[in-house]
């Protein structure tokens, strides 16, 4: 199998910059101790660590895709941290946030990607749209792409809203299992005019010990959910099954993407 070095780095953020009042996450822009700036999402915030796991799991498939997304990070938060934050409600959340988070590197001058202005190579285009409609990723919309052009480049940023099965925490299979019928929605398909292609290529490279050796990366600490008895091994199994029979039954959504595709036009 190909070395994916499925490890993150951890950092200590050491400075709270701005925050990024997008949605109702309230991400934020950060400095850490190796001088590198990132996004900061915050297990405090939000659907808590429940999108920090969409947003890990997600965010390491879509590299090991080929698809270019900002590095992922731990990102550690003192106790300490924010004591001085004038803001009451950062300050909040800040303390909701202690120990491990999850950040994004910060692309610097990076443009919010508009599919009037640049348009995307069909395979790309397809593998994105794959990517989403696997992970159940409802956010890539045209009011919302959640695509970046950085360096001439595009980049994949926020796969919080993804893998939402998790919120019942019920009945996974049915999820895995479904087509996916908001993919309808997505910014790219109108371009995705390589389904088959994209989809054969991707479920020879997602083995079970890769779907499986990404959700091992999820931290114990985000695993232990208020009124469950699962254990953090438990809830990694319930994922792992989840990716490894979704992919099994990739047809299906890559049908649905075709068959939408084909209605959009």
């Amino acid at each position: 199998m190909k070395d994916y070095n499925l490890n993150l780095r951890t950092v200590n953020v050491t400075r709270y910059i701005a925050p990024l009042r997008e949605g109702g996450s309230l991400p934020a822009l950060a400095e850490a101790d190796d001088d590198f700036k990132y996004v900061l999402k915050f297990r405090g915030s939000g659907h808590g660590a429940k999108a920090l796991i969409a947003e890990l799991i997600g965010g390491e498939l879509a590299r090991i895709l080929g698809l270019r997304i900002p590095e992922l990070v731990f990102a550690n938060l003192d106790e300490a941290f924010g004591q001085a934050e004038g803001d009451e409600e950062i300050q909040d959340l800040l303390k909701a946030s202690q120990g491990l988070n999850l950040a994004l590197h910060f692309l610097s001058g990076a443009i919010t990607y508009d599919p009037v202005v640049k348009q995307i190579d069909a395979e790309q285009a397809s593998a994105i749209v794959w990517l989403d409609a696997f992970i159940l990723n409802v956010d890539r919309t045209f009011k919302n792409t959640n695509m970046l052009i950085w360096q001439k480049e595009l980049w994949l940023i926020d796969h919080g809203a993804s893998l939402y099965f998790h919120h019942s925490w019920t009945d996974w299979e049915t999820y895995a299992m479904s087509s996916f019928k908001l993919v309808k929605d997505h910014v790219l398909l109108p371009q995705a005019k390589e389904m088959d292609l994209v989809n054969s290529k991707f479920k020879a490279l997602l083995t079970d010990a890769v779907l499986k050796s990404v959700v091992a990366l999820i931290p114990d600490e985000w695993l232990q959910w208020e009124g469950s008895d699962e254990t953090p091994t438990a809830i990694r199994k319930t994922y792992a099954d989840f990716l490894i029979m979704r992919l099994k039954h990739s047809d299906l959504f890559t049908k649905e993407a075709q068959h939408a595709r084909e209605t959009y036009l």
